[in-house]
């Protein structure tokens, strides 16, 4: 959860005053501060700063863990906090992702600017790494912007070299060109001799819908943090679209054929999805397979690469055991969301009633091993 200036204090100077700072209001509502107290950031934040490090604050925070959210929560901005989290929850690692600016970086690579696009990144990568620091178990995302072949070629080795956790990239298609095109591949190179993934998450993909959907005579429904900036029911149908484009496009140009030790996450965006979208690969496989020379080349069936190489997690309320059945045991794997609240307030417990009768097999795969297998040398062993 980044602070107003955060964005703006990791930037180079020749473009820190061109970054505006996004609306916080909907995400401090659970702090408890009416509206009129949110006006003033600086006093909120201020007010939120002296809360969190106070006793009764601190007291009960193992508890509250799960229940308290967005800035509410404990290490979600005080990098110094997260580690206790960990601790309370049982994780062994975590991948954070950035909260506010995932379509903001997305934006700006189809902004036409290139300077301020490859700086915004720069700016989101060293913010990452600095707040991931703290603890080893932390692990960065830093993204990388594929509007530029060259820029995406740096940025991708200047975040290994650093050791990020994961290359973020958007989930959807760069400005000019596709994400399958053969410049990338020295993006794709790279991580896959570093053993680093490519993950996509939500919200890197500019407008889900039409905004006319909405449009439809009646009141825009609340989300689930009260407000109207988030996703809702109708929203969250369109979530899956730019992934699946994206790794239908990735699997029939060849991209995790010429790169099979290339592991892809498809992070908070749910799986419910994956087998459906299976059977379409599969169908368009057949139907264009004589007339294609790129499919002809493929030396596996589309579900193979998705089994091989891509990990995804569900959301809390999609049936993990379902999938698990249609697709086998190592594509899910587990995410809290922590601190958001789409995370919910008892994900262990969710994921548990939907996984049912498996075996301790696909548990151990969908809790450890398949984000092991995900992540590759740079996860912790704690």
């Amino acid at each position: 959860m980044e602070l107003p200036h955060w964005l703006r204090d990791h930037a180079d100077p020749a473009i820190r005053d061109r970054i505006e700072i996004p609306g916080y209001a909907n995400e401090l509502r659970q702090t408890g501060d009416n509206d009129e107290q949110l006006a003033d950031l600086d006093q909120a934040f201020h007010r939120l700063f002296e809360r969190h490090a106070s006793e009764d604050y601190r007291a009960d925070e193992a508890a509250q863990v799960m229940l308290r959210k967005n800035f509410a929560a404990t290490g979600s901005f005080v990098a110094e906090d997260r580690p206790r989290v960990l601790d309370y929850m049982g994780v062994s690692s975590q991948l954070l992702f950035n909260t506010f600016h995932n379509s903001r970086l997305r934006d700006w690579e189809h902004a036409g600017d290139p300077e301020l696009a490859a700086g915004a990144a720069r700016a989101h990568n060293r913010g990452m790494r600095e707040f991931c620091a703290v603890d080893e178990r932390l692990l960065s995302t830093c993204y990388v912007p594929l509007f530029d072949f060259g820029v995406a070629e740096e940025i991708a080795r200047a975040s290994i070299a650093a050791g990020a956790g994961a290359l973020l990239v958007a989930s959807g298609c760069p400005p000019d060109h596709s994400p399958s095109h053969r410049e990338l591949d020295r993006v794709w190179a790279q991580a896959e001799e570093a053993r680093i993934p490519v993950v996509f998450h939500v919200g890197g993909t500019g407008e889900l819908l039409d905004p006319a959907y909405f449009n439809n005579g009646l009141p825009i429904p609340p989300d689930f943090h009260g407000g109207e900036e988030n996703f809702r029911s109708v929203d969250y149908m369109g979530i899956a679209h730019p992934p699946m484009q994206t790794l239908a496009t990735l699997i029939f140009d060849g991209v995790l054929e010429r790169f099979p030790g290339l592991k892809i996450g498809v992070i908070e965006q749910g799986a419910v999805w994956l087998p459906s979208f299976a059977k379409r690969m599969e169908s368009a496989f057949d139907a264009f397979h004589r007339h294609e020379e790129r499919l002809q080349e493929l030396s596996l069936r589309p579900t193979e690469y998705l089994q091989r190489q891509v990990r995804a997690t569900p959301y809390p309320t999609e049936d993990v055991g379902w999938i698990t059945d249609q697709l086998g045991p190592d594509i899910c794997l587990f995410s809290s969301d922590y601190p958001h609240v789409e995370g919910g307030r008892d994900p262990y417990g969710r994921f548990e009633r939907s996984l049912g009768d498996r075996s301790e097999a696909v548990r151990q795969a969908f809790y450890c091993d398949n984000m092991v297998d995900l992540i590759g040398p740079r996860l912790t062993s704690g």
